[in-house]
């Protein structure tokens, strides 16, 4: 990653790249990030770091879906309740055979209308699927959605929310074999290439 400053920022792209993904990759709150980054003698306040994931987040998240490499043709799809500045809303999740997301959307109703919405959106980017599949296997797939609603004390508002889940849908799918059983020299291969592809879609957003 270079050390160039991007327009409107004082801060190095490595700062910001490095920021995000502390932000996305673990279950840390902007709090957490501005310690992590004081420990390196770089002072970000709070606003800062929030204005980075207003502006970055939904332009990341579009670069790191095209780097995708082509999904499976079986899908899980199911719906969990996620509390949105006290509101209750339905996040629509949906993932391949191979645990990969596809895609997520966060709507306010849970019926036929708001599940026809979140599969026409699906198929505006994907193939038409050989198998779809309603059940509990998507559901682990929850479980970091549930970490960051923790760390961040709650969820604030319904369209921050999206791009937020979004990238870290995008971010869980790049890192998805970093943290496998396999040895440790292709683990740290899988982790240099996640890396990688991530610096590369900060230098095209940036």
């Amino acid at each position: 990653m270079t050390d160039r400053k991007p327009y409107r920022h004082r801060f190095p792209l490595s700062v910001i790249g490095y920021a995000l993904r502390l932000y996305h990759r673990f279950p840390l709150s902007q709090r957490d990030v501005q310690e992590l980054l004081h420990e390196r003698g770089v002072q970000v306040s709070h606003e800062t770091l929030r204005q980075w994931n207003i502006k970055f987040a939904p332009l990341l998240t579009e670069e790191l879906r095209h780097r995708e490499p082509r999904r499976g043709s079986r899908w899980h799809l199911d719906e969990v309740c996620v509390k949105v500045g006290g509101v209750k809303h339905w996040l629509w999740r949906a993932v391949d055979e191979y645990g990969d997301v596809l895609d997520i959307l966060l709507q306010e109703h849970r019926d036929t209308q708001a599940a026809k919405s979140f599969f026409v959106r699906l198929l505006g980017e994907y193939d038409v699927p050989e198998v779809i599949h309603i059940d509990n296997l998507v559901e682990q797939s929850h479980r970091p959605t549930r970490q960051q609603e923790r760390g961040q004390l709650g969820f604030k508002r319904r369209k921050r929310t999206q791009e937020f889940l979004a990238l870290h849908a995008r971010v869980s799918n790049l890192h998805r074999h970093t943290r496998t059983t396999v040895p440790a020299t292709l683990r740290r291969s899988h982790q240099s290439a996640a890396l990688l592809r991530w610096r590369e879609a900060m230098q095209q957003v940036a």
